[in-house]
């Protein structure tokens, strides 16, 4: 029977039958298809990732390399875990477990070519910049706002500038999606992270945020830095790898003629004198659709006692926390985790007001060059009553067993270099009124949070 199995044959009631052989799984078939729709937009010439996976002649030479990144879940760069908190996303770049046994069994089988008739038609990579909001299909920016650019030299100490840029808008308009990029394709070697500050008119106070607060005896009373932070008005903030914001259907920013932009721009060194700068593309809502709801970008702690507490110690793997408690009903419909290059992985919890907790997002495998958004659908965001503690636990690799550590023998506080650490959740929610959350509850037809007991 050993022999017969071992030949392609089973015997079934005396009769001999062939058995169905696995089906060849090849690269212009079965796997460009994949490659296309899930990895070219940044593995094609001119862009980010180091090598080209537009064509077999191209992607063959790194097929070990590409089964042990998607195996893992590396790439595509999509890190949350996804078996907790929550689990459906607009902008989901992830790739299927069909897809990911795909790509393995192609590499097992030896990476076969295949058919070049089964290729799809290649796809032109983009000319240059582009905006990942466009590519997935909504469309150029409706406005474009610069930086002036700023050299930084090959070797040179971190820099920051702050430039102030006119909104160019002759009327109130509501914004409903913004994204940041390097002013050109260079500038991805230097710009660390970029934040678009709203200077605000005096109309347009309720953009201020004071729905959540850190600070001893309440948000007015004493607040902390954080606070103050949050208080005031971004409409973005961009990092590493971050591609854009799309805020919930029915919420937005508001923007109002003779405001500017205050732009914190933070560059680095990376061995060559490159100039470059930053863009804010802002998509808006059509006139005679505006949305009832504000957005606010909230940075959730993970710091309890504020920067200075901060204390990572060389060769170790550490931690640390912080809590921020919610003043109003509050949806949240992002995750960004964000650190330097000693993070390792970021947990959002709610703790309720009976002491239970409920998970809202984890990732695991933090990549400094991947500060991944995860946007939630808008029937997954969760919502959480007034009174509710936003829990943020960071986890710090000091050690050699993190690649992206430059030096694992140095002790490493808060700063806003590259090579200090911070640690915060940038999360955008929206603020509901008493009755709105009964009714939110209500269309949800659950209760307020799926508790989980600790």
């Amino acid at each position: 029977m050993a022999a017969l199995a071992a030949c392609g044959l089973l015997e079934m009631h005396g009769v001999a039958i062939a058995a169905e052989p696995p089906e060849t799984v090849t690269f212009s078939k079965h796997v460009a298809p994949i490659f296309q729709a899930k990895c070219q937009s940044c593995h094609e010439p001119g862009s980010i990732a180091p090598m080209s996976l537009m064509t077999f002649d191209e992607a063959r030479p790194w097929a070990k390399s590409i089964r042990a990144r998607v195996s893992t879940r590396q790439m595509p760069p999509w890190h949350i875990d996804r078996s907790v908190g929550v689990r459906k996303f607009k902008n989901d770049m992830s790739l299927s477990d069909a897809e990911i046994e795909t790509i393995t069994t192609w590499v097992d089988q030896g990476a076969p070519r295949g058919n070049p008739a089964d290729m799809p038609a290649i796809r032109p990579p983009a000319a240059g910049l582009y905006w990942q909001a466009e590519r997935d299909g909504f469309g150029p920016p409706d406005l474009v706002i610069k930086t002036p650019d700023q050299t930084m030299p090959a070797l040179h100490q971190d820099a920051w500038w702050r430039p102030l840029v006119d909104i160019p808008i002759t009327e109130p308009r509501w914004v409903r999606m913004v994204e940041i990029r390097p002013s050109n394709l260079a500038g991805r070697k230097i710009l660390h992270h970029s934040i678009a500050y709203q200077v605000l008119s005096p109309q347009n106070v309720d953009a201020v945020n004071t729905g959540t607060g850190r600070g001893f005896g309440g948000v007015a009373a004493n607040p902390t830095v954080d606070d103050r932070v949050n208080r005031r008005q971004q409409l973005m903030e961009w990092a590493i790898g971050k591609g854009y914001d799309r805020f919930m259907d029915g919420t937005g920013k508001l923007i109002m003629p003779g405001e500017k932009i205050s732009w914190d721009n933070h560059i680095h060194a990376a061995g060559e004198d490159i100039t470059s700068g930053a863009e804010l593309g802002i998509w808006l809502y059509p006139k005679g659709q505006e949305p009832k709801k504000r957005s606010y970008l909230i940075g959730f702690s993970g710091l309890k006692n504020g920067p200075g507490a901060l204390d990572i110690p060389p060769n170790q793997v550490s931690h640390t926390e912080g809590f921020t408690v919610l003043r109003e009903h509050t949806i949240i419909t992002n995750f960004q985790p964000h650190f330097h290059l000693r993070g390792k992985a970021m947990m959002v919890e709610a703790i309720l007001s009976n002491g239970s907790t409920q998970v809202i997002s984890y990732v695991s495998d933090f990549n400094f060059n991947w500060m991944t958004n995860y946007i939630y659908a808008d029937d997954a965001a969760p919502a959480f009553p007034k009174g509710t503690i936003i829990h943020v636990t960071a986890w710090y690799d000091n050690t050699k067993n993190n690649k992206s550590n430059p030096d694992p023998d140095q002790w490493v506080g808060y700063g806003d270099r590259t090579v200090d650490e911070m640690a915060h959740a940038w999360m955008n929610v929206v603020y509901l009124t008493d009755a709105e959350y009964e009714q939110w509850l209500a269309d949800h037809k659950r209760p307020a949070t799926t508790e989980r007991q600790r």
